[in-house]
């Protein structure tokens, strides 16, 4: 079974890959798979252009984890979207010193439920779980994925709603 981690960049994903991986699951960091697949630099975005659609129709499935921003894009068996409160996410990107206009793209697509509305259009509901990590440590979130990935709990999502976090700019 492979069950990908996806979200919005400072979510949480590889810190929960690497409990995951502590734990003994296998877990593939997406970005170490990207690099034959970039096509060029979004100039002024600090982000790399990936044939996504090569990268996923010769990705090799593994018996484990996937954790990634694009996780989501894989033929996943179930797929875990992490969620953090735009305020909560600002501070995360802050720390990782990336660049304003980079922290208000990335705050904005939480805010808008991005990650979670491009899963919702490749998955089925029963194999979507939506977790906020907002003020939870990467073991309680392994912990939950965990009992996900094993009948445990039951999938869900689609009760955040972080819009109220959307700034009006002129």
């Amino acid at each position: 079974m492979m069950c990908g981690i996806t979200g919005t960049p400072g979510t949480g994903k590889s810190q929960v890959g690497t409990v995951l991986s502590r734990r003994g699951h296998t877990v593939v960091h997406l970005t170490a798979t990207v690099g034959p697949y970039v096509i060029g630099d979004d100039e002024g975005r600090d982000t790399q252009l990936i044939d996504v659609d090569r990268w996923a129709e010769e990705f090799v499935p593994v018996d484990g984890f996937v954790e990634g921003h694009i996780a989501h894009l894989l033929p996943c068996d179930r797929i875990v979207v992490l969620r953090c409160r735009p305020d909560e996410l600002k501070k995360r990107l802050a720390q990782r010193k990336y660049r304003k206009e980079k922290i208000q793209e990335n705050t904005d697509a939480e805010a808008l439920d991005v990650c979670l509305i491009e899963t919702v259009e490749n998955f089925r509901p029963e194999q979507i779980l939506e977790l906020d990590t907002t003020g939870k440590d990467a073991a309680y979130c392994a912990d939950r994925i965990e009992q996900f990935v094993k009948g445990e709990i039951p999938a869900g999502f689609g009760s955040i709603d972080w819009s109220g976090f959307l700034e009006v700019r002129s």
